[in-house]
């Protein structure tokens, strides 16, 4: 596998699991069928709830998730590799984890990661964000084999983190996985160029499938899924609305670009400052 198609899907996730399960899935047989054989979902797929109680009422264990199950079926129908970007699970003691889910060709569970970086910040816009409130950190990065290929997970905050990403890569990641509920003002200024800066600073291709527009729980999100290749290229940009963004992979690029510039390799030690 040197070549792998890849598809974002972009969504306008809302307060109800079920309706979010049929967006999701009606774009991800879409991108099936455009020939993607990884396809990603953006961050908090199942649920866009930003009320506390509304939230806890509504997630569920694993076992008992409706959007997890359903997206195993359909990733065993489809015959793929999905990536579901996140979904609120219950977790540790009396908080949530944002946890991706990474989906083998059999619909089994081929990888997990919950999102270690907390989104507790207080924008200029006079909207503030406590995401530490409802859920908890993860601790481990992840890095999962897809065959050929090593997908490393990361979610939407931790984009402003590069020594994640750094590590990321130094396990051998190839390409990275940046599912987000980015906000409209923060994207607007930062999103395109911190993505292109991950994939040049690890050599990586990065594919970022996003939450877009207005939620029914008042959030606002910039939308805009991104692919991008190690060398920074741009190669697919899903805009502001709903939809499906595809690009192939060339994964022979990634060994093409650590070699050029081979900066994985010149860690050095300093002390201070």
């Amino acid at each position: 596998m040197t070549v792998l198609r890849a598809a974002c899907v972009q969504m306008t996730s809302g307060v109800e699991v079920g309706p979010n399960i049929a967006a999701a899935s009606r774009l991800i047989r879409q991108a099936a069928a455009e020939g993607a054989t990884l396809v990603a979902t953006p961050e908090v797929t199942g649920l866009m709830e930003r009320r506390s109680e509304r939230l806890f009422e509504r997630v569920r264990g694993e076992a008992d998730d409706a959007a997890l199950a359903a997206f195993r079926a359909l990733a065993a129908e489809l015959g793929i590799w999905l990536l579901v970007g996140s979904l609120a699970v219950r977790g540790a003691g009396d908080r949530l984890a944002n946890r991706s889910f990474l989906l083998a060709p059999d619909g089994t569970v081929a990888a997990r990661y919950d999102k270690i970086h907390m989104f507790d910040v207080d924008l200029p816009n006079g909207e503030t964000a406590r995401e530490s409130r409802n859920y908890g950190p993860g601790t481990a990065a992840v890095v999962a084999e897809m065959g050929a290929a090593r997908l490393g997970l990361s979610i939407c905050y931790d984009l402003r983190f590069a020594y994640l990403y750094r590590a990321l890569a130094q396990a051998g990641a190839g390409i990275i996985s940046v599912p987000a509920a980015f906000t409209r003002i923060t994207g607007q200024a930062h999103w395109h160029v911190l993505l292109r800066a991950r994939a040049i600073e690890t050599g990586s291709f990065v594919i970022a499938p996003a939450q877009t527009g207005r939620h029914e729980d008042g959030r606002e999100t910039f939308g805009h899924s991104l692919i991008v290749a190690p060398w920074g290229e741009v190669l697919a940009d899903a805009g502001a609305t709903p939809g499906v963004v595809v690009a192939d992979l060339d994964l022979a690029q990634v060994a093409e670009m650590r070699g050029r510039i081979p900066a994985l390799r010149h860690d050095r030690p300093f002390t201070g400052p």
